[in-house]
């Protein structure tokens, strides 16, 4: 059996499922799944779990993200990127400045509140968002809070055919649609706007300078290289670690509740530097959620 964590570079046009298809026929393994869900035209960091790693996937999933990309003001789309219809056009001033937007992106660091776009996987009354727009239908859409750590420009702004371009960097919480956040940009300065292109840097604590295509993969696979395959560790990365005694590990192993200073979190409990259980706070004490032993 294979198991580990891959840092999947996923290219544009696949699914993320589509790249779990791929691996599973790669590795000849069919207990796979991905930790975060990538748009088809997003590039970048996708977190996979192999095998018994594959019961990190959760945590994987709850971890935060960075992306850099580039927003388009000017004009909107339906599926609030560049691969959809256009729906609105509002022509740039060439007056707008670079602290004008700076300021509008200062303004939405913090908890906010999302509508998902319509474009999207999210499931209302047992179907997908998606579903309703492909079939032309609207369909009241729930909010969302979720949390901006850092949203900043990373380029001048560029001006072209009435629209304005510049580059971004955004560190945010589970969840968080980036196309969406580019359109509420836009709306608070006044124009029709969406996501121009978007790359995942950094999911899960692994970093896109260190992922590997599928294509990369194959190569290694076919002369027996499985260095690509990280420890069930990796997974886990973004949680709070504990460093376990002897007498904690044990009783861990059989199940018990343990004492540990209380941090109202769940815990990744390591001994000898190794994963051996995800730890939750019950009352005064940490209860082993999941053991590895």
């Amino acid at each position: 059996m294979v198991n580990g964590i891959i840092n999947l570079k996923k290219e544009a046009g696949m699914t993320s499922h589509d790249a779990v298809f791929k691996l599973r026929k790669l590795l000849h393994e069919k207990k796979i799944g991905h930790g975060g869900t990538l748009d088809p035209d997003v590039v970048g960091v996708l977190p996979i779990a192999v095998g018994k790693a594959t019961r990190v996937i959760e945590y994987m999933t709850e971890a935060g993200k960075v992306y850099r990309g580039q927003i388009c003001l000017g004009f909107s789309t339906t599926t609030e990127d560049a691969s959809g219809e256009v729906v609105e056009r509002t022509p740039v001033s060439a007056d707008l400045s670079p602290e004008q937007v700076d300021e509008a992106m200062a303004g939405m660091v913090g908890d906010i509140n999302q509508t998902p776009p319509m474009y999207s996987a999210v499931k209302v009354n047992g179907r997908r968002l998606y579903e309703y727009a492909r079939a032309g239908e609207e369909v009241e859409r729930p909010h969302r809070q979720v949390s901006i750590y850092d949203f900043r420009r990373t380029s001048s702004l560029t001006f072209k055919d009435d629209c304005c371009y510049f580059d971004f960097e955004v560190a945010c919480s589970k969840g968080t649609y980036i196309r969406t956040l580019s359109v509420d940009l836009g709306k608070s300065l006044g124009y029709a706007s969406h996501m121009s292109f978007l790359e995942r840097q950094a999911s899960a604590g692994l970093q896109l300078d260190d992922a590997l295509t599928l294509a990369e993969i194959a190569e290694k696979c076919q002369v027996d290289d499985w260095s690509f395959l990280l420890p069930i560790e990796y997974g886990v990365m973004d949680l709070p670690r504990v460093d376990l005694t002897d007498e904690e590990a044990k009783e861990l192993s059989f199940g018990r509740k343990i004492p540990l200073e209380r941090t109202d979190s769940r815990l990744a409990g390591f001994y000898q530097d190794k994963l051996i259980a995800i730890l939750e706070p019950r009352e005064d004490l940490y209860k082993p959620r999941k053991v590895f032993m």
